[in-house]
């Protein structure tokens, strides 16, 4: 993935980078993928041989000054910073900004703004006058660099050294490790420090330059996630996003009649003492969608009393009459709007396993495919991810339709799976008696 396409910006996006170990780079990258004209600045320094990366440098040297962008020609990337200081161009003042916010909001102009400094080390920790993120801002990206891992916590690693020290707890000179920046980056005077309350935050770890570093960027997303909309595992320098990792909720359909089972509808059928509906919902949970979301019918008080030791949310569908869509419908609704994408189970279908879902969730957050799905054995199986592009498609849906029609409108990515077990759902009396056989 490109840094634009990993970030979801839309087309005007006003955005702050933070942190250290490759901010500027990701500012200059992405003005590159971003729709032109657009506006560059920064509440701090800039180096003077960074100046030339725009196609225009305007200088501000009072606030008055600014009224010149509305005179110039709009064309390609404008960078705007305060005056010279030496090799440095300085920063920005809160008023100045804050009309370059408003300039750019009526004009429709992208805005990306470098909004602090760190001295080139791959790590930092702000000092109490940084960051200085525009409230405006609808997204802001904290930059950390993998190049640190392993290193010893010093100033050449890290700028802020001692600060760093105090808020992850390490004694300096020790080994920066995973848990030591996790820390860092979701403290709330760490990484999260300066971001307006409504802004997307993403975190963006760079120089992950080798499989080593991937997959420590990898382990590292984990324990971001519930602090970030999105963690990023990025090489600048390779100008590729390997992976990026974003909550992934799980919806499992349990709303039919099941009127081949007579009076007991077959999500409450027992397989090793647990309803069917549990075991799905429990897959869900342990490979760890979050929210995990059930969606009931006429069977949902049942449904409740299965599901009450399960961490998952249980929703009732007035409609589930009208057929399966109305189902997919309605938990799509009740997943949260910072999700990354949503996986649909069956409630039949209890020998789902946890891995399969973790692969399925692992190749969404290489690919960010919008279709991903197993192959078991050259069939289509479930369950089924589908990204958050797909979401708006599913509104037209009707009746007992799935979502098979959005497989004929966006390219799926397999994953290969070998154990046709995992195709095995309960849709007659006689499936049940096969369920049982492999207790």
């Amino acid at each position: 993935m490109e840094l634009k396409a990993a970030l979801r910006l839309g087309e005007c996006p006003h955005l702050a980078l933070t942190g250290s170990g490759g901010k500027s780079t990701a500012l200059f990258q992405l003005s590159r993928q971003v729709r032109s004209p657009l506006i560059l600045s920064a509440t701090t320094h800039l180096a003077r041989h960074q100046t030339r990366l725009a196609d225009r440098h305007v200088v501000i040297h009072t606030e008055a000054d600014l009224n010149q962008l509305e005179s110039l020609p709009w064309k390609g990337r404008i960078l705007v910073t305060g005056d010279f200081d030496g090799e440095r161009t300085r920063g920005l003042g809160e008023a100045a900004m804050e009309w370059l916010g408003q300039f750019c909001g009526y004009h429709s102009l992208p805005l990306l703004v470098e909004a602090d400094g760190s001295r080139q080390r791959p790590l930092k920790a702000p000092a109490a006058y940084e960051p200085v993120v525009p409230p405006f801002v609808d997204a802001v990206v904290v930059v950390a660099g993998l190049a640190a891992l392993g290193k010893p916590l010093t100033s050449r690693w890290v700028h802020r050294s001692e600060r760093f020290a105090a808020l992850s707890g390490m004694q300096p000179g020790r080994p920066i490790g995973v848990e030591a920046l996790a820390a860092v980056l979701t403290h709330p005077k760490g990484g999260l420090k300066g971001i307006p309350s409504a802004a997307r935050r993403i975190a963006l770890l760079n120089q992950a330059d080798t499989p080593e570093l991937q997959a420590l960027g990898g382990e590292l997303a984990g324990s971001l996630l519930d602090a970030y909309h999105a963690v990023l595992v990025a090489s600048l320098k390779q100008e590729t996003v390997f992976a990026r990792y974003e909550p992934v909720a799980g919806v499992v359909l349990a709303a039919g009649r099941s009127e081949r089972f007579g009076r007991q509808p077959k999500q409450l059928l027992l397989w090793r003492g647990r309803p069917l509906v549990w075991h799905v919902a429990h897959t869900a949970w342990r490979a760890g969608l979050s929210p995990v979301v059930v969606v009931g019918g006429e069977h949902t008080p049942q449904l409740r009393l299965a599901l009450a030791d399960l961490p998952v949310q249980l929703i009732h569908n007035p409609e589930w009459a009208r057929g399966q869509s109305t189902s997919v419908q309605r938990g799509l609704k009740a997943v949260p709007k910072g999700s990354g994408a949503a996986m649909f189970f069956l409630a039949d279908q209890p020998q789902i396993p946890v891995p399969l879902v973790c692969q399925l969730v692992e190749a969404h957050a290489r690919s960010g495919s919008a279709i991903v799905a197993p192959l078991v054995d050259g069939e289509r199986g479930h369950p089924v991810l589908f990204d958050r592009e797909t979401f708006g498609e599913f509104a037209a849906l009707s009746g007992d339709e799935g979502a098979r029609r959005l497989f004929q409108r966006y390219a799926v990515e397999w994953v290969r799976w070998h154990d046709p077990t995992a195709l095995l759902d309960v849709d007659t009396p006689q499936d049940y008696q096969r369920l049982l056989a492999l207790e």
